[in-house]
């Protein structure tokens, strides 16, 4: 009997519990060879269906310790739902600090880091988004990234 009674108060508790949501998306694309070339334009694709609540946008950059710069450029266009054209923008993102450190995390010679682009945005239009990357660094073959990708996650 009192093995039944725990095997109840055990399913009872675990019914109980409502497993937190994860509002998250997050998709990384890996670039063919390590070597990212300007016709290579990876795209992402997410759907918005709360337009009521606050997200925060980062791009996610793999890389190795051998990326020969402290930064990379970024072309970066957003397609709303709807739109027949998307809105390209340039963004610098920083890799590295001064004294040569990549931020992040780091595992051996690989380095990955969430960079934020957005801050408590605001999708207006339910529906299926498309973010596209292009490299507009001065190597038309980037040598030493991994993957770029993009999280969106409901702000807290």
């Amino acid at each position: 009997m009192t093995l039944r009674f725990a095997s109840f108060l055990t399913l009872i508790l675990f019914a109980a519990c409502k497993a937190p949501s994860l509002d998250a998306f997050e998709q990384n694309i890996p670039i063919k060879g390590g070597a990212w070339a300007y016709t290579a334009k990876p795209s992402v694709n997410f759907n918005i269906t709360d337009t009521a609540s606050l997200y925060n946008v980062s791009v996610v950059c793999r890389h190795t310790d051998s990326y020969a710069y402290k930064n990379i450029w970024l072309f970066i266009a957003f397609q709303r739902p709807g739109d027949t054209v998307a809105r390209r923008d340039r963004f610098e993102l920083t890799l590295q600090d001064n004294n040569g450190r990549w931020y992040g995390t780091g595992m051996d010679d690989i380095w990955e880091q969430r960079i934020p682009l957005f801050k408590n945005i605001h999708f207006n239009r339910p529906g299926p988004y498309t973010v596209t990357f292009e490299q507009d660094m001065r190597d038309n073959v980037l040598k030493g990234v991994l993957d770029i990708g993009l999280r969106v996650e409901k702000a807290p």
